[in-house]
Parts: structure tokens; sequence; C-alpha cells
């Protein structure tokens, strides 16, 4: 019995504390030098383990506590990403282990701005995919966008484009705009997919199982996946636009309603790719009364609560002199305007 508790206590003996008041444990680590393990565990690529973070935590060496502190800082973003990725892949490893191979994320972008077409993608990937840093397109910046899009095209199984056009936006208004490209999307996949994930609301047409998620580029892998191969696709086209149209600046705020973009339309006036049937287009083109650009310019004006009370009881007293649409639109920037103040 002694002696087996000598074997086990003598190891004991030969332990040195550390700076830390951690006891320092014989490694090959403690062979090496600060600049070798900085060469063989801290470069960009090298993977980071909870085991070798506590040898490096128990070593008494400053050098290596930097080293340490700097992996530790990696160890907790990757990991952080882990759980987020695990998250947004949460209901594609449902469907994959049911069996369903071919799960088709969809999403638009585009519904927003003035000027060029709305643009969907559909996205396919093989089962059990993971593609690290791939969120709502929204949140990454260009080099992020454009690096995820890449590495997306290189591992999908099916990738489509759909769009409408800013006729059909005219006529058929965004909204149905925005499903009719995600529907054309899902039709030109070059494999039928067995399940749908899309982004807020559900395609009319596609008679397949869907799924649709509220904020879903933000919380679904093969969603984010979409939003970013359409907004790649559609910053690119508006680039090739802005050739077409070099005035407008389509290079820089892709159509979006930018001061810059105001000041544009101002100036030139609408043209072929405008989208018409949208309020600040309207407005341009003279499409209301008189009085109601009056009103329009004076709330945008106002600057003081009796101001804007004296042009919420002209706006009252109008209502045989403006159309519906136009007194809810003052109505609507009325708000906003009493908002603000």
């Amino acid at each position: 019995m002694w002696r087996r508790l000598l074997w086990h206590t003598a190891p004991l003996a030969k332990l040195r504390a550390s700076p830390s008041g951690l006891p320092h444990v014989p490694s090959r680590l403690s062979k090496l030098s600060v600049d070798e393990i900085r060469q063989r565990y801290a470069s960009a690529d090298a993977p980071v383990s909870p085991q070798m973070l506590n040898k490096l935590k128990r070593d008494p060496r400053n050098g290596v506590r930097q080293i340490y502190e700097a992996l530790k800082k990696r160890y907790e973003r990757d990991s952080a990403e882990r759980n987020r990725l695990d998250a947004m892949l949460n209901f594609e490893r449902v469907l994959w282990r049911a069996g369903v191979q071919h799960i088709a994320g969809v999403d638009e972008v585009g519904m927003g701005p003035l000027a060029g077409p709305v643009i969907a993608a559909a996205v396919v990937f093989p089962p059990h995919t993971e593609l690290a840093g791939i969120d709502d397109s929204k949140k990454l910046d260009l080099e992020q966008r454009l690096d995820a899009e890449r590495r997306i095209r290189e591992v999908a199984s099916a990738i489509a484009i759909g769009r409408a056009e800013v006729a059909e936006i005219d006529t058929v208004n965004i909204y149905h705009a925005g499903l009719l490209a995600m529907r054309r999307a899902v039709e030109a996949l070059p494999v039928r997919p067995q399940h749908v994930l899309v982004d807020a609301r559900s395609i009319p047409g596609v008679d397949v199982p869907q799924n649709c998620f509220d904020k879903g580029d933000g919380i679904d892998f093969s969603i984010a996946a979409a939003s970013i191969v359409a907004k790649v696709h559609r910053d690119r086209l508006m680039d090739e636009l802005a050739r077409e149209y070099p005035d407008y600046g389509f290079e820089r705020h892709k159509g979006y309603c930018t001061p810059e973009h105001q000041d544009a339309i101002r100036r030139l006036g609408p043209c072929t790719i405008h989208r018409k049937s949208f309020t600040f287009i309207r407005e341009l083109r003279g499409e209301y009364s008189a009085l109601f650009y009056d009103l329009k310019h004076r709330l945008v004006s106002a600057a003081a609560a009796p101001e804007l009370e004296a042009i919420e009881q002209e706006l009252d007293a109008s209502r045989g002199a403006l159309a519906d649409s136009g007194r809810r639109k003052l109505r609507l920037t009325l708000s906003r305007r009493w908002r603000a103040l």
C-alpha cells in the first residue's frame, strides 16, 4: 500500500511552481524554445486544442505565456464560430438525417433600391457541408462576401439565379416581384430540390415542402449562403449597368436610395432601369398634386412641434383635396418627423 502511495506521490516532488501558481508539468513543449513553439503552434492555420492550451498555460516562460494568451483568444473565437455554425445548420442536419439529400436555400436581394432588378439565388449543398463565415450578406463587408461566395461556389452541388425585371416590379409590385424571382431561381436549379428553406415567406408555385424563417438569412446556413450569392451577383450586375448609365453612380450605391442617387435623379431624371412605381420616383415625376408637394416640403423642413401641429391640421382639413395614397404617405412622413423631434 505504501509503495503504491509513494509511486503516486513521487512525481509531485518534481513539480515546480510557475509564476501563476500552477504546477509546471514536464512535457515535450518544455524542450522547445519559445521561437520553436511560436513557429510550430502559433501559425495562422495551426489547430488549437484545449490540450495544447493547457500545456502552454503551465509553461512559466513569459514568451510562452504571450503565445498562450493569443491562442486562447483564437480558440474562443473559433469556438464561438463553431457554435454559431452548429445553430445555423440545425435544420439542414435534421433533414439530412431524415434522408433528404437536396435542400435548397433561397433568398432575394434588391427589394429596396430605386433602380435595377430583384435578384434571387437558390443554393443546394451536398449533405453534411460546413463552411465557416457564412452569414447574412448584410453583416459581411465586401471582401468577406466575395470570399464567402467563392467558397460557396466551390462546394455547392447546385446554384441558380432568378430575377424579376424593373417592368415586372412596376406591374406586379415589389413584394410579388421578389416572390417571382425566388420561384425562378428554384425552377432554374439543375437538380430538383426535395425541400426548400426560404427567408421570411413561402414561395407560391413551388410544389415541394418549404419552411420559411423570419430573418432566415441570419439564422439558417443555406438561406445565408443564398443571400451572399444573390448579393454578389446583383452588385456585379449594377456595376455593369453603371457603365451603361455612367452618370448615376450605380457602381457605388447599387441603386439604393442614397443622397447621391437622389441628387442624380433630380438632375438627370429617371432612366429606363428606375422603378417608376416607387414613391420617390413618382414624386419626382410630378404624379402627385401641388398640395402634396407643398405639405411634403414643409414636413421635411419643419424643425419644431408648432410647425408639425399646423401641418397636421392642414392634412386633416384636406381630405377631399388629396388622394388616399398621398395622404397615407404624408401621414407616414408626419409620424417619422414627430418621432425625430
